[in-house]
């Protein structure tokens, strides 16, 4: 059996809904970001296998692009939530409005 595109594609889809899927249901921001995380390596996994069975390099070089944001994203993001859980001991999307000054 050989593995082809749409495998991948198939994958990648199923990764996006399951990641949709925690954002939408979810209250708990780690729970949360984790959800959006796999959305976006989901995203990944699609321009990768794009690029690997179209025999282009462009789908590779955005997707190292894309990780390089990501891992500025986390940064930022577990500050905010690290400091959120500081000042209400919770981490709760709810929470969220009680950062503002």
């Amino acid at each position: 059996m050989n593995v082809g595109l749409e495998h991948y594609l198939v994958v990648s889809a199923l990764l996006f809904a399951l990641g949709l899927f925690g954002v939408i249901t979810r209250r708990n921001l780690l729970v949360l970001y984790m959800s959006l995380e796999l959305m976006l390596n989901s995203a990944n996994l699609a321009l990768v296998s794009f690029s690997r069975f179209n025999d282009n390099l462009n789908g590779q070089v955005m997707v190292f692009f894309i990780i390089t944001v990501a891992a500025a994203e986390v940064a930022v993001g577990l500050a905010l939530i690290v400091a959120l859980y500081r000042k209400r001991r919770s981490a709760h999307v709810e929470d969220l409005t009680s950062m503002k000054l």
